[in-house]
């Protein structure tokens, strides 16, 4: 049932909540108010938030008065995001198979879990059926080619000669997709929904060097996997090459503005 991607994706987030929260998380939160909105969030509806990380979506949601249930593949997320959202029942558990019934939610989001499953088809197949007909179903990838924001750890971990070590495996290319707006929506189209829409999220993301460099220092993502396997001379070259990099995108008092875009794809089951 687990792929090779998806043992790896477990290996990598397990006992990361903590860092996730000091670095990434809030990145990740800033897509949330829109999801919600394309998936017709509101009070009453009965919403599943999967992959929920730190709880930012489930907490949201929460606060639009909707019946919440939240899940993680990771302890510490699930125990983070029951913080987060009080008022949501939140679950271990992880994609492909989810331990609800057919039709049990009127509305399904997904803010970047996709990223991170071995068979995504298989995945959205699940989060439609868990979800009533005529329900809508709301998620969020990444955008490939990569904002200049997002870009600029790779481009440290590149300009050092590092490259993505073999124990980290790739999604396989049949299970792959295209990151573009047609692309996200044939995957969607392709699962069984329907009036699929998807459109492009441009931000940018202010944080500072300190921040932005803990996530991968601590191993948080596949960015901080690929960081911590090397010896500490390598990482050193990277954090070094990291600290310039920064100057490109430098602001006012030492902030970094990093650019980002993310992909909206949303439709009903």
């Amino acid at each position: 049932m687990q792929t090779a991607f998806d043992e790896s994706e477990r290996r990598a987030w397990a006992g990361q909540a903590d860092a996730y929260a000091a670095s990434f998380a809030e990145l990740c939160a800033c897509p949330v108010p829109g999801l919600l909105d394309a998936a017709e969030v509101r009070e009453g509806a009965r919403v599943l938030d999967v992959g929920t990380g730190t709880g930012s979506a489930a907490a949201a949601a929460c606060e639009r008065g909707a019946k919440v249930t939240a899940v993680d593949a990771e302890p510490g997320m699930v125990a983070r995001a029951a913080r987060a959202a009080p008022g949501a029942d939140v679950r271990l558990a992880a994609l492909p198979r989810l331990p609800f019934a057919d039709d049990e939610f009127d509305a399904v989001v997904g803010n970047f879990v996709l990223n991170h499953v071995g068979r995504p088809r298989e995945a959205l197949k699940e989060l439609r059926r868990v979800t009533r007909p005529g329900g809508r179903m709301a998620f969020t990838v990444w955008a490939v080619p990569a904002a200049a924001g997002q870009a600029l750890l790779g481009r440290a971990v590149q300009a050092a000669g590092v490259t993505r070590p073999a124990h980290l495996p790739a999604l396989v290319p049949e299970e792959d997709f295209p990151r573009t707006e047609q692309g996200f929506a044939a995957l969607l189209g392709d699962a069984g929904l329907r009036d699929v829409v998807c459109d492009t999220l441009v931000w940018d993301h202010r944080t500072t060097p300190e921040e932005w460099w803990s996530g991968p220092a601590a191993g948080v993502a596949t960015i901080g996997q690929i960081v911590t396997s090397q010896n500490p001379v390598v990482i050193a070259e990277i954090k070094d090459h990291f600290e310039s990099l920064c100057a490109e995108f430098a602001g006012p008092g030492g902030v970094l503005v990093l650019p980002h875009a993310a992909l909206t794809a949303h439709g009903r089951a």
